[in-house]
């Protein structure tokens, strides 16, 4: 795929469990009023193990031609760009958030995969995650965590979720040792997406390498 040359920062948008890239078009024309230069990565989230994806999108960073590199993705998109950061490292990446992303675990996806059909709905890039251990923050870049706190998604389907969540992941689920900096939002999961305070938080990061905190 060839991407359009920018002398200006590069951020990429990485999309979740069963969505396409065209999900992250509004945070990134957010992001582009930021002053980032933005493009969205898409990937068969379902039928491809974590592994298979991270090389698509390590093959896919490679094209692009920007001095420093940042990354954000949403769900399963933060996980994707972890896996691939650890087997495909950059030089170039610099900071990354990862917006709902349930990194230490994930109640809902474990519940899922002892189902028949829960294996199904959760895909092979999430049964990798779940198998798998951790990968850890690298001293080269920086990582920001957002979660929500307003429960409202697939885990009422599946008897509730440890509170608080964003109705699809638990708030203590997007923790992961090595973050430069963690923040929790008025924000279910899906509207996370649409979010101009998200929007603001991630562009926050991205320029300081901090989250905005409300005073007490």
């Amino acid at each position: 795929m060839s991407i359009e040359k920018s002398t200006k920062e590069t951020v990429v948008l990485v999309h979740g469990l069963w969505m396409r890239g065209w999900v992250m078009t509004l945070l990134g024309l957010r992001l582009q009023r930021c002053g980032f230069h933005t493009v969205v990565f898409s990937y068969p989230s379902m039928s491809n193990s974590l592994s298979q994806n991270a090389l698509l999108l390590s093959n896919f960073v490679a094209s692009i031609a920007a001095s420093q590199i940042h990354f954000i993705g949403h769900s399963l998109g933060g996980l994707l760009i972890m896996q691939m950061l650890a087997e495909c490292p950059d030089p170039r990446a610099r900071r990354i958030v990862l917006v709902g992303s349930p990194c230490h675990a994930s109640y809902a996806a474990n519940k899922l995969a002892r189902m028949g059909l829960g294996r199904y709905l959760i895909g092979r890039g999430m049964l990798q995650w779940l198998k798998q251990k951790v990968p850890e923050c690298a001293d080269w870049y920086e990582v920001g965590s957002i979660a929500g706190c307003v429960s409202l998604g697939l885990g009422r389907l599946l008897g509730g979720l440890p509170s608080p969540n964003d109705g699809v992941v638990a708030v203590e689920e997007t923790r992961i040792s090595g973050t430069r900096d963690q923040i929790v939002l008025n924000e279910s999961h899906s509207s996370m997406l649409i979010s101009t305070g998200v929007a603001h938080q991630v562009c926050m990061f991205l320029q300081h390498g901090y989250f905005f905190h409300n005073p007490e």
